[in-house]
């Protein structure tokens, strides 16, 4: 049967490959609108979990995926033999950078090689991991084409960048617009109609490439324009003015201007790294990304930034950064998430241990991380704690935090998220 027939009466079978902040939300999206998903998950804790009815993605409710799994729209730890079963595959695994700053894409190839050993004619593949331009037809499309099959009559591929906010209460992934683009025109179709069947709005591209270059310019975006306010800061500190309140200002023009706001640094697992890959893709063309490079030394200067202030506050109150006890608040990457990946929390945490200072932290999303080797659990924050502390660092913002309270019982804040707003106190520094 025709995979558009299939889609139009929800017989099509939906396979995810990686069950993560982007792969699970998906799926679950799929079964709410009444389709079979099976979830492929090499991490066996994960599957378990997921097996017990259990989520462990903060966006994805546990009786949510209880729900599917009873209703039979929902299976998770697909085994590789189950992948030729599937009508649509979407490859949500991570893609890292190595050390050398190179796009390591080792997890899309393992799995497009599980998929290319059991592709059957009418299958549709599409990628949603970012990765540098031109790898969907580089990297993909010839392993699937060692089967021996056809692209566009046998079978299809395309690449959708995903588009996932974790703990935005407002954008999900049934209201923000899809970008796909198919290796070829009938891909780009097909990929079309899978993504219509979930999303409200699907924006087609030419081709795969213009839709990885998509996703790339987003972030580059985020991370020049983020770069750009945190250089203002440094700049409205040596003016001996407030940044926060030339944002606001500045904010007011109603065209021409879009606020975006300074911190320790940026985080998560997309902003830091996907402007890598484009950087990466244009140097082996010649062409050297000035912007990008430049964004990433300013950000990635954050947190010692962060840390001299820190140490400037003490030493102003005469106490050394080294020995002093620094409860700092909030490891997530950003408020309302509990994903601390490449969070600047934990370098700023990370360069506070290394000066020799004693740190604790609060984060009430975040029970437990390591940093430089070391296991810390998240502190309860109470009075005794706030007031013990030399100096509390507001690193991430979450709203469970009565700031009112952190200021009065503190005897230093240093605040790099404005979450003292409207408070009033010489005890407070910010950033």
């Amino acid at each position: 049967m025709d995979l558009s027939v299939k889609l139009r009466d929800k017989s099509a079978r939906i396979g995810i490959i990686g069950l993560g902040y982007v792969g699970l939300p998906l799926a679950m999206e799929f079964c709410r609108k009444g389709f079979r998903v099976t979830g492929f998950e090499v991490d066996r804790r994960r599957t378990a979990e997921l097996r017990r009815g259990k989520s462990y993605i903060p966006d994805v409710a546990s009786e949510k995926l209880r729900k599917w799994r009873r209703a039979g729209l929902f299976a998770a730890g697909g085994r590789c033999d189950a992948l030729s079963g599937q009508d649509v595959l979407i490859i949500c695994v991570q893609t890292p950078l190595r050390k050398t700053k190179e796009p390591d894409v080792s997890n899309i190839v393992a799995a497009v090689r599980e998929i290319a050993r059991r592709l059957r004619r009418g299958q549709l593949v599409i990628l949603e991991s970012t990765t540098y331009p031109g790898a969907t037809e580089e990297v993909i499309l010839p392993v699937l084409q060692e089967s021996g099959l056809v692209l566009g009559r046998d079978f299809f591929l395309a690449f959708s960048p995903e588009r996932v906010d974790p703990g935005n209460p407002i954008w999900g992934i049934a209201n923000t617009p899809k970008v796909v683009g198919g290796a070829d025109p009938a891909s780009t179709r097909l990929a079309a109609e899978v993504y219509s069947c979930v999303v409200d709005r699907v924006v087609p591209v030419s081709g795969t490439r213009a839709a990885e270059v998509v996703k790339l310019l987003e972030n580059a975006f985020r991370s020049v324009n983020i770069a750009l306010v945190n250089e203002m800061a440094q700049i409205c500190r040596r003016l001996g003015l407030d940044i926060w309140e030339i944002i606001e200002a500045a904010a007011t023009k109603p065209f021409g201007f879009m606020p975006f706001y300074p911190g320790p640094g940026i985080g998560g697992h997309c902003i830091p790294k996907d402007p890598q890959l484009l950087s990466w893709k244009m140097k082996t063309l010649n062409f050297d990304p000035r912007f990008i490079a430049l964004a990433t030394a300013v950000n990635g200067g954050m947190p010692e930034y962060a840390v001299g202030r820190i140490a400037e506050a003490l030493n102003g109150a005469r106490k050394p950064l080294h020995g002093s006890r620094i409860l700092a608040l909030g490891a997530a990457y950003k408020p309302g998430s509990a994903d601390y990946r490449e969070s600047p929390a934990l370098d700023v945490m990370d360069l506070l241990l290394q000066a020799g200072a004693r740190v604790s932290y609060h984060d009430p999303l975040v029970p437990d991380l390591e940093v430089r080797g070391r296991r810390l659990v998240s502190v309860a924050l109470t009075d005794r704690l706030l007031k013990a502390a030399d100096c509390v660092a507001i690193l991430t913002a979450h709203r469970q935090v009565d700031y009112g309270r952190v200021a009065r019982l503190a005897r230093m804040v240093f605040d790099a998220r404005n979450a003292t707003k409207g408070i009033a106190s010489a005890k407070i520094v910010r950033l």
